[in-house]
């Protein structure tokens, strides 16, 4: 049985295991690199991207988290979109480098502006509802990136190679759609 870690320095990541249990595997709830190792993939959550600069810099973690992407699977939601661009427009975040994509932090608005939004997901069938919470935009991807889906002709969710990346929290809500296909296809 194959086992997914998700990244519990912050944020929610208690709604992204129980999409996991629901889909068939070992989750984890990932702290240090030793804790890293046992898994075959990983989910970074959403939560404040700027908070988890701090955590992964506190914990010496940032090598282990690039050493582990250019190997495994890795899902970022929200702040973990943030996580794993290549360049985002706020100095105190140290993103991962592991999708060739640059991000906008906060984007869609504040906490009150926060939504819920129908969007097609490439590989699923029906509408997936996409809840922006102090979203990320994605404003500028490389050639290579494919984008998944799409909220007023802007990309919400992307994928290149192993790594899958969303501006929104796919946890929420009683769907786990998105979670068995990054279980089953990357």
């Amino acid at each position: 049985m194959r086992t997914i870690g998700v990244l519990a320095l912050q944020g929610d990541f208690d709604k992204h295991k129980s999409a996991l249990h629901y889909s068939g595997v070992k989750t984890l709830e990932i702290r240090t690199s030793e804790q890293l190792k046992k898994c075959d993939g990983l989910i970074i959550p959403g939560g404040e991207s700027t908070t988890l600069t701090k955590l992964i810099s506190l914990y010496d973690f940032y090598n282990s988290l690039v050493d582990f992407g250019l190997k495994y699977p890795i899902m970022g939601t929200c702040a973990g979109l943030i996580m794993l661009s290549s360049s985002v427009d706020d100095k105190r975040v140290k993103p991962l480098k592991l999708i060739n994509a640059t991000t906008s932090r906060n984007a869609y608005g504040k906490q009150i502006d926060s939504f819920i939004a129908p969007v097609e997901f490439e590989g699923i069938e029906d509408k997936v509802n996409a809840y922006f919470i102090r979203a990320p935009k994605i404003k500028k991807i490389s050639p290579e990136i494919k984008v998944l889906a799409m909220h007023k002709n802007i990309p919400v969710a992307i994928a290149n190679k192993n790594i899958l990346a969303m501006s929104f929290h796919p946890e929420l809500g009683n769907d786990n759609r998105i979670h068995k296909m990054f279980i089953e296809k990357f």
